[in-house]
């Protein structure tokens, strides 16, 4: 029987790895393209489960992390499309951002924010590059309006099948966590000590009893909240076309499929539900979102 890992993109397991002071040295390094020695310090702040709606079963679990004292980074994982991501992370990161100013002081206190988005979906479809790295820039002259916020993503579906001789390490770290198997762990900590120590501590925690169970309801949770999502799909589909048969109300399938994709992306669940048994306020919602 073969040894038993937790898969990294889980984002628990993702959050236990980063406890690890080496691991999380070196992906920041990675990421923000710093050399570990000039990370004087990385602490993490806290952990959340993000939730839109206080009845949601499946939030998203994130890290956040300040370094050096001046920098707070924010570390997501996403695994269901999401196409509204960019807008939410830039929301969070606001908060983030706002969150750390208080009456009676000037704006000399805020530190740099950071969202680092890690997705199993592909975000960008007209771009092939797997990580992108975003800033406010001016649009013509490319001149910087502030060094405050700052974006990373990496989608996990664009990682190439095969590493080259000259990867670099962000790369490196999208494969480490994108792996499922041994062998694939074992060859990537060998290319990057920093992955190495990461790999230590999967390995750690895969086989400590209590966080496996977590990690296992963690992961039953994600993969409920997707089935739920797919199944309410098809039935909004179904119940649609039936009900719009039975009233002589002619709704298009795109129109409906749009519809309920833009509810689920926004987890309006309740609308979702209204809207599968109620064609007035189905018609009501398509007004609202002028499809």
């Amino acid at each position: 029987m073969s040894e038993f890992l937790m898969k990294p993109k889980i984002d628990f397991a993702f959050k236990e790895i980063m406890m690890n002071e080496k691991a999380r040295i070196g992906f920041l390094s990675a990421i923000l393209k710093l050399k570990p020695e000039n990370i004087k310090k990385s602490q993490i702040l806290n952990t959340n489960l993000r939730k839109i709606h206080k009845d949601e079963k499946q939030g998203i679990l994130d890290v956040r992390i300040l370094m050096n004292t001046n920098i707070e980074i924010d570390i997501e994982i996403q695994l269901a499309p999401l196409s509204v991501w960019a807008d939410r992370s830039l929301f969070y990161l606001s908060k983030m951002f706002i969150e750390q100013i208080s009456a009676g002081q000037d704006y000399s206190v805020f530190k740099k924010c950071v969202n680092i988005s890690i997705l199993d979906f592909i975000l960008f479809q007209e771009d092939q590059e797997f990580y992108s790295c975003f800033h406010i820039w001016e649009d013509t002259r490319h001149i910087l309006y502030t060094d405050k916020m700052e974006f990373h993503v990496l989608e996990l579906p664009k990682l190439p099948e095969k590493l080259k001789e000259d990867n670099n390490t962000i790369l490196l770290w999208a494969k480490f966590i994108n792996a499922e198997r041994k062998e694939d762990f074992d060859m990537l900590a060998k290319k990057d000590p920093y992955i190495g120590n990461a790999y230590q501590q999967l390995q750690i925690i895969s086989q400590d009893k209590q966080k496996r169970l977590e990690y296992e309801a963690r992961e039953k949770a994600i993969r409920d909240h997707n089935q739920l999502l797919f199944e309410a799909e098809q039935r909004g589909e179904q119940r649609g076309e039936q009900r719009g048969e039975q009233r002589g109300i002619k709704l298009g399938e795109a129109r409906i499929n749009q519809l309920h994709m833009l509810l689920l992306q926004q987890k309006r669940y309740d609308d979702l539900e209204r809207s599968v048994n109620d064609i007035n306020y189905q018609q009501q919602l398509l007004k609202e979102y002028g499809i």
